[in-house]
């Protein structure tokens, strides 16, 4: 059998940023309409806010679930583009039609498919980076994948601001918009993003390798990073506190705006940090550092405060958002990275709905600064676990 070669680091990063690029048009094109969208179901359509959680939560389950199927069909077939183009093409086309919807069973169908999109392409594009980079810069390669990522999540908001600013009631104006970076996010990815060819030996290793076939050190990592997302709520709950605090609405996109500046300019740094340190500590110092931000939010008593957390916020994200999916690929075999990524992704997500509902209910019934308080004593068990736990320390993680 002759040797497959590997591209080199120029193609290789070449086609990370391909990857990236695609993901930054989508992001873009998502967070226009994403901090618009309840907004639009209450004002203009006169849905409850019932029926707004139900969306949201029927929504982030079926991308938690999806991404379990995906990754390991990634695996058996392997093949990761036809997933990574299918996934970008759903969320992309339904969007625009949120400007068509009469009514919110309607915006319920588009936001589940939207989801559906997510989670078909989450695993596998994220094992496809890890397939392009070299292993000693792969670290650098997920950091800077989340920062162009993160780019465009900046970008988002801002054109939601100046078209609401520009006209008020233009709802349905954002969410045509979206279509023009969403459409070019479907038209890079058809003409950019590579498969990376398997030998015939990975894919018969993919056929027959179980969930089992992740290991204990994923297993391990898993567990902590869940009581990591146990207090890891929805950011919805920072907006909240910060208005809370006596911040105006209409500067809430700009503190998030912020957010996402800090974390783009930071995780391709640190994405190379961890390959030169090792991944471990960079996580550990992430989830340290999450605690902190978190007891700010608990502790804070002054309307200046949520900028100056939103910005330290971008600092965390930056440290653990895309090196945690590369040390899950570090953990486990080659054959089986998409379903490693699917299977993590999906845990992750199933703590984040029960922590969401949990801080909620603190939020009303104890006070507004105990959602935070836990999170930050969640957040910072999971660093000392992670600091502590001796199946996870071996070379090269």
């Amino acid at each position: 059998m002759s040797e497959v070669r590997r591209p080199d680091e120029r193609e290789s990063f070449a086609r990370v940023r391909a990857l990236g690029l695609v993901s930054l048009l989508t992001d873009a094109s998502s967070e226009a309409v994403y901090p618009v969208l309840p907004l639009f179901l209450t004002n203009v359509i006169g849905a409850p806010v019932a029926a707004i959680g139900l969306i949201e939560s029927l929504a982030e389950a079926t991308a938690s679930i999806s991404k379990v199927f995906s990754g390991r069909l990634s695996d058996r077939l392997g093949k990761r583009r036809p997933l990574v183009l299918l996934g970008y093409s759903l969320s992309n086309l339904v969007k625009p039609a949120l400007a068509l919807v009469p009514s919110w069973p309607w915006a319920l169908a588009l936001r589940v498919t939207d989801r559906l999109g997510k989670g078909i392409r989450t695993a596998p594009r994220d094992a496809l980076i890890a397939d392009y980079a070299p292993e000693v810069r792969r670290g650098e390669a997920f950091g800077l994948h989340r920062a162009m990522d993160t780019i465009g999540a900046a970008i988002g908001p801002l054109v939601a601001w100046a078209i609401l600013t520009l006209k008020p009631s233009g709802y349905r104006t954002v969410f045509l918009v979206s279509a023009i970076p969403g459409t070019l996010a479907i038209l890079v990815a058809l003409t950019m993003v590579r498969e990376r060819t398997k030998p015939a030996v990975e894919r018969e290793e993919a056929a027959t390798v179980s969930f089992r076939g992740l290991g204990r050190p994923f297993a391990v990592f898993a567990a902590i990073s869940m009581v990591f997302a146990l207090g890891n709520s929805s950011d919805a709950l920072l907006i909240l506190r910060a208005q809370d605090l006596g911040a105006q609405a209409a500067t809430v996109p700009l503190m998030y705006f912020a957010f996402n500046v800090v974390a783009a300019s930071l995780a391709r740094l640190f994405g190379r940090r961890s390959d030169r340190v090792g991944r471990l500590r960079v996580l550990v110092a992430g989830f340290a550092t999450y605690a902190l931000v978190y007891a700010g939010f608990a502790l804070a008593r002054h309307a200046w405060t949520p900028w100056a957390l939103f910005v330290a916020y971008g600092v965390p994200y930056a440290l653990t958002e895309g090196l945690a999916r590369a040390f899950v690929v570090d953990l486990v075999p080659e054959s089986v990275r998409a379903t490693a990524i699917g299977t993590y992704t999906f845990l992750l997500g199933l703590a984040t709905l029960l922590s969401s509902t949990v801080a909620g209910i603190l939020w009303d019934a104890v006070s507004h600064s105990a959602p935070f308080a836990l999170s930050a004593a969640l957040m910072a068990a999971s660093a000392a676990a992670l600091a502590l736990a001796r199946t996870l320390r071996s070379p090269g993680v």
